[in-house]
């Protein structure tokens, strides 16, 4: 025997039928905060501000960040220091 019921409603009926929260106010202040944590993510690719922090004391920064590149790129592990 098969039996089918097709029942038809939107989710929010749905939802109270069952007694579920309502999670669009808390969804919307949640993707603001994301939104916000973005933009926080996005200053921080700044180019002004990745060098200042990158290369704080001048030249012998620029020549510690020189070192760092290359050892990732795998050209500083016979190079001598």
């Amino acid at each position: 025997m098969k039996i089918s019921v097709d029942v038809d409603c939107t989710p929010e009926e749905l939802r109270d039928f069952f007694g579920l929260p309502e999670v669009k106010p808390m969804q919307e202040e949640l993707m603001k905060e994301v939104a916000e944590r973005v933009r926080a993510g996005v200053k921080a690719l700044d180019p002004e501000t990745m060098l200042k922090t990158l290369l704080p004391v001048g030249m012998e920064g620029f020549k510690q960040f020189q070192d760092m590149f290359f050892n990732q790129m795998g050209g500083g592990a016979g190079r001598k220091k």
